[in-house]
C-alpha cells in the first residue's frame, strides 16, 4: 500500500507540475479578411474554409468580437501593447514608443522562444531583441505559400523544443491582402518582382490553386452587384480560399511538432476586405473579426461565445493571463482567459473602436462604439467638403461605383456617403449589418442616441483620447 501510495503521489505531482507548465502560444492572423469570409461565420460559398472551420470545431469561436482599429500596422500595435493607439504612439504607421512594453518582449522575458512570420515591417516593437527569429515575407513567397510556411514554422517550433523552451509564434498571413490571387495587379507585381531583388515584395507570388468565377460568388450588401465588383470579389475569395490552406499549412506543422495538446492557437483577422465600406473605417464590416481560440483541456470543444465583446485590445493581456504572466503595464485591454474557461466576464459589453490615418498618409478620425446590437459612430473629420479616400478605393469596384452612380441614383448615394459621410451614425447591426440605415434621426432611437453619446464621452476622458475636445464642442452644438 505505502509503494502503491507513493507511486501515486508522484504521479500526481507530476501532473500538477505539467499542468503549471505553460502553454506554447501560436497566433495565426490573416490580412484584409471579412469576418463572413470564414465558413462558420456563415460564408456562403461551400467548402472555403475547411481549415479554418476544423480549428472552430476543436475550440470556441467569439460571435463579437472587433479590432481595435481597421488598418493593418496600427492594429498589430494593439495587439501587442493591449493599448488604444494613441497610448502607445502608434496611431498610424509609427513605432510603439520606446517607453510601452509589448507582448513579445513580455513572453521573450518570460523564457519563451520569440517568432514572427511576416508582415515584419508592419509588426512592431521592430526593437531587434524583441524576437529570437524573424521569417520576411519575401522567404514565404510573399507571405502566401501555404508549403513554405509549413517548412519555416515546423523548423521554428522543433528549434523551441529541442531548446526545451516553450514557443510563441505569430504567423502572419499575407492573404488575403491585395493584390488579390489572379488579378492584373499580381501580375504587373509578378513582373515587377522579376525584376528587381530590392522591391517589398520581392519574394513573388505563388499561383493559386483554387479560382473561382465570378459569376459563382456572392455579393456583399453593402456593395453593388457590378460586373467589375463581381471580378473583383472572385479575385479576392480566391485569396481567402489560400490563406485557408496557409492557416492549415501552419496548424499541420504544430501537429507534426507533436505540440498539438501543449499549444494555445488563437486565430483572427487584422480587420475587414480591402473594399469600400470595410477597410480603415470602423463600421461593422470594418472591424469585427472571426477570432477563434482551440486551448486542449481549458476551452470547450466546439464552444460558441455570444455574451462577450472582445476587442484588439484584450490580445495581449489574455494571452499573457494563459500563461501565467501579468498584464503588461499601462495596458487598456484586460485577459478574458475566464470567457475561454466558460466562466460569464463582467465588462466586456461593447467594444470602442479607431480610425486615425491612412497610408496616404491623410487624417481621417473616426470612433465606434459598438455592442452586441447596436453601432454609434463619431466621424470627427466629416465637415461637407473634405473627402475620404483610401487605398481600398484604387481597385476594381470604387471605379465601377463611380462610373454606375452616373445613371444609378441608389449607387450615387452610397458613393456620396462613402466620401463625405455625415458626423455621427447609428446603426442596428442585428437587422443591418451592412450599415445602410443610419438611424441618427430617428425619434424612437433618441434614447440610444443619448446613450451611446455618453459612453463615447466617457471612453474618451478615461482615454485621454486626443479628439476628446473636437467631441465635447460637437456635443454642445446638439443640445
Amino acid at each position: 500500500m505505502k509503494i502503491k501510495a507513493s507511486i501515486l503521489g508522484v504521479a500526481l505531482f507530476a501532473q500538477t507540475v505539467y499542468a503549471q507548465e505553460p502553454p506554447n502560444v501560436l497566433l495565426i492572423t490573416v490580412d484584409d479578411m471579412n469576418w463572413d469570409s470564414v465558413g462558420v461565420y456563415g460564408a456562403k460559398i461551400p467548402n472555403l474554409t475547411p481549415n479554418i472551420d476544423r480549428l472552430a470545431s476543436e475550440g470556441l469561436r467569439f460571435e463579437h468580437a472587433h479590432v481595435t482599429i481597421a488598418i493593418c500596422q496600427p492594429t498589430r500595435a494593439v495587439w501587442m501593447t493591449g493599448r488604444y493607439p494613441h497610448r502607445s504612439g502608434a496611431l498610424g504607421f509609427e513605432e510603439i514608443r520606446p517607453d510601452v512594453p509589448t507582448l513579445a518582449e513580455a513572453l521573450r522575458d518570460r523564457g519563451f522562444h520569440t517568432g514572427l512570420m511576416a508582415k515584419s515591417g508592419h509588426v512592431i516593437p521592430s526593437r531587434p531583441d524583441a524576437w529570437a527569429e524573424i521569417v520576411p515575407a519575401r522567404e514565404l513567397e510573399n507571405g502566401r505559400s501555404p508549403a513554405l510556411y509549413h517548412e519555416r514554422a515546423l523548423r521554428f517550433m522543433n528549434e523551441a523544443k529541442a531548446a526545451g523552451k516553450p514557443f510563441f509564434l505569430m504567423a502572419n498571413v499575407q492573404d488575403p491582402h491585395r493584390p488579390f490571387a489572379g488579378s492584373a495587379a499580381e501580375e504587373r507585381q509578378r513582373k515587377t518582382d522579376a525584376n528587381s531583388k530590392n522591391h517589398q515584395y520581392g519574394g513573388g507570388f505563388p499561383r493559386a490553386e483554387v479560382v473561382f468565377d465570378p459569376a459563382e460568388i456572392p455579393v456583399p450588401g453593402f456593395l453593388p452587384d457590378l460586373p467589375d465588383v463581381r471580378q473583383e470579389l472572385a479575385e479576392y475569395y480566391t485569396s481567402v480560399k489560400r490563406a485557408d490552406e496557409t492557416t492549415g499549412a501552419v496548424l499541420q506543422a504544430l501537429d507534426d511538432a507533436g505540440l498539438t495538446d501543449s499549444t494555445l492557437v488563437m486565430f483572427l483577422s487584422d480587420h475587414g476586405i480591402a473594399v469600400p465600406f470595410a477597410k480603415t473605417n470602423v463600421w461593422m464590416h470594418s472591424t469585427r473579426t472571426p477570432w477563434i481560440v482551440r486551448w486542449p483541456g481549458v476551452v470547450r470543444v466546439g464552444a460558441v461565445d455570444d455574451r462577450h465583446v472582445v476587442s484588439g485590445i484584450d490580445l495581449a493581456p489574455t494571452i499573457l493571463d494563459a500563461v501565467g504572466a501579468s498584464n503588461l503595464a499601462g495596458a487598456d485591454g484586460r485577459s478574458f482567459v475566464g470567457a475561454l474557461r466558460g466562466e460569464e466576464q463582467d465588462g466586456f459589453d461593447f467594444a470602442f473602436t479607431h480610425m486615425n490615418v491612412t497610408i496616404a498618409p491623410e487624417w481621417y478620425p473616426m470612433r465606434s462604439i459598438i455592442d452586441r446590437r447596436f453601432g454609434y459612430i463619431y466621424n470627427a473629420w466629416a465637415n461637407g467638403e473634405k473627402k475620404f479616400f483610401n487605398n481600398s478605393m484604387r481597385g476594381l469596384t470604387f471605379p465601377a461605383m463611380k462610373e454606375a452612380a452616373r445613371h444609378d441614383p441608389a449607387i450615387a448615394l452610397r458613393v456620396e456617403h462613402l466620401i463625405y459621410r455625415t458626423t455621427e451614425e447609428l446603426y442596428d447591426y442585428s437587422q443591418d449589418t451592412d450599415a445602410l440605415v443610419n438611424l441618427m434621426e430617428e425619434p424612437n432611437h433618441r434614447p440610444e442616441v443619448e446613450r451611446y453619446r455618453a459612453l463615447m464621452l466617457e471612453q474618451m476622458r478615461a482615454t485621454e483620447d486626443p479628439e476628446l475636445d473636437g467631441y465635447e464642442r460637437f456635443l454642445k452644438t446638439t443640445r
